[in-house]
């Protein structure tokens, strides 16, 4: 069963009863620790069973993701939650890279998506070696 603080995060930043279908065996899984495969359909609430995790979890929670508007579309929904969410994808200027990766660092974002071209970089590298990656 997972654990009371992860219903209480669900009900805080989502307002929602419950979890649906597999969420809460994925999220324990998440939780305990374990590589996870989560295979949902679309609109399963996918996104939760890592978010809902990462806010139970010290550090930063860091998502590899292609999709520049999903991207964009995750981290405008988790700030209107009042969740700490950032992203670093093309199109974006060095300075304000280097300000989300800083922010990584000292706390000020919980959830980071990531293109994986991103991942490769010399500057995201050297700073996610001080990062607290929950």
């Amino acid at each position: 069963m997972v654990e009371d603080r992860f219903t209480n995060i669900l009900h805080r930043y989502w307002r929602y009863p419950d979890f649906r279908g597999i969420q809460r065996d994925i999220i324990e899984s998440v939780a305990a620790g374990r590589d996870t495969l989560g295979l949902m359909p679309t609109g399963g609430g996918k996104s939760l069973t890592f978010q809902v995790p990462a806010m139970g979890a010290d550090g930063v929670c860091v998502v590899v993701t292609p999709l520049i508007a999903l991207m964009k579309d995750q981290v405008l929904n988790l700030r209107k939650r009042g969740i700490k969410a950032d992203a670093i994808y093309s199109g974006r200027s060095r300075s304000e890279i280097i300000q989300v990766l800083e922010n990584s660092i000292f706390g000020g974002v919980k959830i980071l998506y990531v293109s994986p071209e991103r991942l490769s970089s010399e500057l995201f590298q050297i700073k996610f070696r001080h990062m607290k990656v929950s």
